[in-house]
């Protein structure tokens, strides 16, 4: 793609980003951005806009959701990195749509790229929203990405945690003395903070959940 017409693409991609109230009539636009000839940058806008699509309207874009998942396997982390966060989208409004790949999403939770593991936990946290019970066996994963060698993997991972803590607290519960040892020692201020947190609200949870 030329570079004039990568910017022309950007930009029309950028209006109907902006324009919520049409994006429901030009989803399939966007998906067909996905298209062999359009350039890297083209495609990593248009995952993440059908994501946001995608979580307004789940039906309408269930028709590429194949798609979408098949650059988790992209050679371009990018592009790896923007599939994960439009099937976190879509599987929060969803999970449904997003199960038959569940599987090689949470591949990508050894991905090489930082930036890629930090979506693979972004996009959990939006799919254990409203679907806490697709994590509850998993979470050893989370903890141990605490130790990640990318420090933004490592700030956002606790937040796991709170997520299912808030929905699911027995399933965070056998974690609640490893988080608080965290959040007592681990030499990242904000990692501390964001453990502390997520047994603060897993305990708010069980206690609610005692009472009922």
């Amino acid at each position: 793609m030329l570079e004039k017409d990568e910017k022309e693409t950007l930009n029309e991609l950028r209006e109907i980003q902006k324009n919520k109230e049409s994006w429901k009539c030009n989803i399939d636009d966007v998906a067909e951005k996905l298209n062999e000839g359009y350039s890297v940058n083209v495609k990593a806008k248009a995952l993440w806009i059908l994501g946001e699509m995608g979580l307004r309207y789940p039906q309408q874009v269930d028709v590429h959701v194949e798609r979408i998942a098949g650059y988790l396997e992209s050679d371009y982390p990018k592009l790896r990195e923007r599939s994960i966060n439009a099937l976190g989208r879509i599987g929060r409004a969803d999970k449904e749509l997003i199960l038959p790949y569940f599987n090689k999403l949470m591949k990508t939770r050894k991905d090489e790229m930082g930036n890629v593991r930090l979506a693979f936990v972004w996009a959990c946290e939006n799919i254990a929203t409203n679907a806490p019970e697709l994590f509850c066996e998993k979470l050893d994963i989370y903890y141990d990405m605490i130790g990640d060698s990318n420090e933004k993997v490592r700030i956002e991972s606790p937040e796991m945690f709170r997520v299912v803590g808030k929905r699911k607290p027995l399933c965070v519960k056998p974690y609640i003395e490893k988080l608080q040892w965290v959040a007592q020692n681990d030499k990242n201020r904000v990692v501390r903070i964001h453990c502390a947190g997520a047994v603060r609200i897993t305990e708010n949870a069980l206690s609610k959940y005692c009472v009922g």
